[in-house]
């Protein structure tokens, strides 16, 4: 186990790039659902998997790991049940066991509660939380495996140097969000200053009796 792990260690370091499937979901086009080759490639997407991925995999069986990328702000509890469907599909199709089974269990989860530990082998993983869990019981529906394996797209990517530039893009995002908040939250301390400011002013005035006549001369005293 400890000469695998210095092995998939030394392959984060040495080999950039991951071969993946990438596969056009039906029930939205628009989001990316991607697939590792192997146990091997899916080391890579256990280490550089983003806080908007979940992942998919058949329980208690081997199976691809596969994964849905929502669009920003979004989360698992924001998945449809077609999305969800067309994962758990593939995912079943893609286990070399579960494939064969009438129906089968798929767990998915947000890739950020993936668990990885040093005696691990490759591809496996455990959980942080296990309450963060979701399941679904699958049974083999070809109507939309099959459509859904015909969009596979084999694509060299660098998944390292993605997240990089994602997590980059992200701190710029929050910088600039500080930075307008501070502006604002200065803003709102002159505008309340200037408020108190003239409020003190006509209570000073007020108190020196500039704007009553109280105490005044009589003007029928001049006549």
């Amino acid at each position: 186990l400890k000469l695998q792990f210095l092995y998939l260690i030394v392959r984060l370091h040495i080999s950039k790039h991951t071969m993946v499937f990438h596969y056009t979901l039906a029930s939205n086009p628009d989001i990316l659902c991607y697939m590792g080759k192997d146990k091997y490639e899916n080391e890579d997407l256990i280490a550089f998997g983003w806080p908007e991925d979940v992942w998919f995999h058949v329980d208690k069986h081997s199976s691809a790991h596969v994964y849905v990328r929502l669009p920003v702000g979004q989360t698992i509890d924001d998945l449809d049940e077609a999305v969800i469907e067309e994962c758990c599909q593939l995912t079943k199709g893609n286990s070399i066991e579960g494939c064969k089974l009438s129906s089968v269990r798929v767990v998915f989860t947000p890739w950020a509660n993936l668990k990885k530990t040093a005696t691990m082998e490759a591809g496996q993983v455990s959980f942080h939380n296990n309450k963060k869990v979701q399941h679904r019981m699958i049974n083999k529906n070809t109507k939309i495996l099959n459509p859904l394996e015909k969009t596979k797209v084999w694509k060299d990517v660098d998944f390292k140097a993605e997240k990089d530039a994602r997590d980059a893009e992200e701190a710029h995002k929050n910088k600039m969000a500080m930075l307008e908040q501070r502006e604002k939250d200065k803003q709102e301390a002159e505008e309340r200053k200037k408020s108190n400011d003239i409020k003190n002013y006509v209570g000073f005035m007020d108190s020196a009796g500039m704007t009553s006549n109280q105490g005044g001369v009589d003007l029928d005293d001049f006549m």
